[in-house]
């Protein structure tokens, strides 16, 4: 058995999700003044006219929900809603799959165990240069007196211009550059320097970071910290798989399908860069918030 308690002054109209014993309903209600409502079986629910528990409550409608709408309900959560902002955000700026060809230039002639030595440093100092960047965040802001806002802009500015590049199936020169790539095809192990940074732990994703943990409070622990670490934790996981098993990935997708997933990671990108900007530009009060006087 559960229940939803409701509230109000006058007559109000409000809408309400709960969940009972045996389903979800919604219901859209008047009520007086403060009630509740408990769920016991569906019959009682659907044959109900007019409930009184200490006020008085009128039912205008009842409705199942259907499991369509029960994910989109619960994807409106903030929690879940920041968690997928971290976990695209921090993946499409590392974006291990635009890595394989340079990963197999530089690995060229080495045998299985190397590359897979290579691919986990290269994902371990990625881990470790996010990882340091999320905690230092909120320093590195009162250090040099950078607030959110411009490193909104600033991050959303770098972000747009890694995602036009990626539209282009090409990996931007803010994220490796042609010198880099060719230094270190001349090195023995270049698992840190450039795969590790600035090949996966780039301008672009530290950017990202720094902008998602400017937006979570700051006292420590809560959830936002937790859901960003998790999001840098998984990225590097998934690079390690992605970098060590780089030539079964390039035979299943082949290259045109590493291009086509680099584009639409790169549309989604773009998408990601113009949002940040435009928070910047309202958080500094250039344009209204949407429903703001």
């Amino acid at each position: 058995m559960s229940s939803a308690i409701l509230g109000g002054r006058g007559t109000a109209s409000h809408v309400v999700h709960f969940r009972g014993s045996f389903l979800w309903m919604r219901l859209e209600i008047e009520a007086r003044r403060a009630v509740v409502i408990r769920c016991v079986e569906k019959e009682s629910l659907l044959q109900m006219g007019m409930v009184a528990c200490g006020g008085t409550l009128r039912v205008r409608s009842i409705r199942m929900l259907g499991p369509m709408e029960l994910g989109m309900h619960q994807l409106s959560s903030p929690y879940v809603r920041f968690s997928l902002l971290a976990l695209s955000s921090v993946f499409f700026l590392v974006d291990p799959f635009a890595a394989i060809p340079t990963f197999l230039a530089i690995t060229a002639g080495a045998d299985p165990h190397r590359r897979r030595r290579m691919a986990y440093r290269a994902a371990v100092t990625c881990f470790v240069v996010l990882t340091s960047f999320a905690l230092a965040g909120k320093l590195i802001f009162v250090l040099f007196g950078i607030t959110l806002p411009a490193f909104e802009i600033a991050g959303g500015l770098i972000l747009l211009l890694i995602g036009v590049d990626m539209l282009e199936a090409k990996r931007s020169p803010t994220q490796e550059s042609s010198s880099e790539a060719e230094e270190a095809t001349a090195k023995e192990d270049a698992g840190i320097v450039p795969l590790g940074i600035p090949m996966l732990a780039g301008p672009g994703s530290i950017s990202s970071v720094m902008v998602l943990v400017g937006q979570a409070p700051s006292k420590w622990p809560n959830w936002q910290m937790a859901a960003i670490l998790l999001s840098i934790a998984v990225t590097a996981a998934a690079s390690y798989g992605v970098l060590s098993g780089a030539d079964r990935v390039r035979r299943l997708l082949g290259e045109t399908g590493i291009r086509i997933l680099v584009r639409i990671m790169g549309l989604l990108l773009v998408a990601l860069a113009v949002q940040f900007f435009v928070n910047g530009l309202m958080d500094l009060g250039v344009i209204a918030h949407p429903g703001g006087s």
